[in-house]
């Protein structure tokens, strides 16, 4: 569906022919669900947090400013949704990527593990702050760049491109000693930092 039919869709939706709303869940539920679970490391918690990501989505459709991009707007409710999610429990269960080591010569944009969780990402992620899991989401998992995450995060995208490169060489940091191995060993110093810029 391109840009033209989508906003079709919602101008329809708009106007009362609420049916429609059903293109734009099938559109965006599966990456929403997938967003909903990277962050907060549960299928059940990750299922009710994309319906209700949907259900504000159609009550607050109205308010969307098509300036920017829908998914734009979308994956900002999304955050907010996951945050409240997050604050409300209280626990450390985020993010299932999996990042390999540098000398099987993949970057880490690349490295999302179909296994999801992996004990080590696992640790090494809940030592970090929602922000930096979820930017690290954002790039590694969503595949988004900077200029579509700082609409997201309202943020501009050389602040963004600096708190990401902080986050990766932290988690880093963290993977490498859950792993048990020495940080050079996971790309440190070895030209590795130029796959995060």
């Amino acid at each position: 569906m391109d840009d033209i039919d989508l906003q079709q869709i919602i101008s329809d939706v708009l106007k009362g022919d609420t049916e429609k709303f059903e293109n734009i869940m099938r559109l965006y539920q599966k990456s929403i669900f997938l967003y909903c679970y990277y962050m907060l490391g549960n299928y059940s918690e990750a299922e009710d947090c994309g319906q209700d990501v949907f259900l504000k989505v159609y009550r607050h459709l109205e308010k969307y400013n098509r300036d920017i991009p829908f998914g734009a707007w979308l994956y900002k409710i999304a955050y907010h949704q996951c945050i409240d999610v997050i604050r409300k429990r209280k626990l450390a269960k985020y993010l299932p990527f999996f990042y390999r080591d540098e000398k099987e010569n993949k970057q880490v944009d690349q490295q999302i593990e179909t296994h999801y969780f992996d004990e080590f990402v696992h640790k090494a992620m809940s030592k970090m702050s929602s922000e930096e899991r979820n930017l690290l989401i954002f790039r590694c998992v969503e595949e988004k760049s900077y200029q579509e995450i700082s609409l997201i995060l309202n943020q501009s995208s050389t602040t963004l491109r600096k708190k990401y490169e902080r986050s990766a060489a932290k988690f880093r940091k963290y993977y490498a000693i859950e792993k048990g191995v020495e940080s050079y060993e996971i790309g440190q110093g070895s030209g590795f930092e130029k796959t995060f810029s």
